[in-house]
């Protein structure tokens, strides 16, 4: 009968610590290996400073997709947001950029609507509200002073 050697418990070992800190690393890193059941929306927003790909998307506080894709489209930015499955929209819903706190990250707040239709995969919002620029308005307060 052959002995299990201490170089063996040790590989066995590794490999076992190798394959719990990939398993954190995907779970962790909110990655999708196999693709994801979610369906995309878009929103126009004329300003959306500091928001990011991968910002939460949130309804009443409660997370429920993420911003997957910002571009410039006409002038202005076109947010492309992953939505949950579970989670079905009204055409018209309103999507606002939020911060969390004073000076949080930015997210993007969705109110629902009241109408009985509901946005298709690829739908577009077409009520926004853009992102509220502290420094701006804090310049706008100081200069008006003078």
């Amino acid at each position: 009968m052959k002995r299990i050697t201490s170089e063996t418990l040790v590989g066995l070992f590794m490999i076992g610590g190798l394959i719990c800190l990939a398993y954190l690393s995907v779970k962790l890193g909110d990655v999708h290996l196999f693709g994801t059941n979610d369906y995309m929306v878009k929103a126009r927003f004329a300003n959306i400073s500091g928001l990011k790909e991968g910002s939460e998307v949130e309804i009443g506080g409660v997370k429920v997709g993420k911003v997957a894709k910002i571009h410039l489209d006409n002038y202005q930015a076109l947010v492309e947001m992953l939505i949950s499955p579970a989670v079905k929209l009204q055409d018209d819903s309103i999507a606002a950029i939020r911060t969390e706190g004073i000076i949080g990250d930015k997210y993007v707040k969705i109110m629902p609507g009241g109408s009985e239709e509901y946005l298709k995969p690829g739908g577009i919002i077409s009520e926004t509200e853009s992102a509220v620029d502290i420094e701006e308005l804090i310049s706008k307060y100081i200069f008006e002073k003078e």
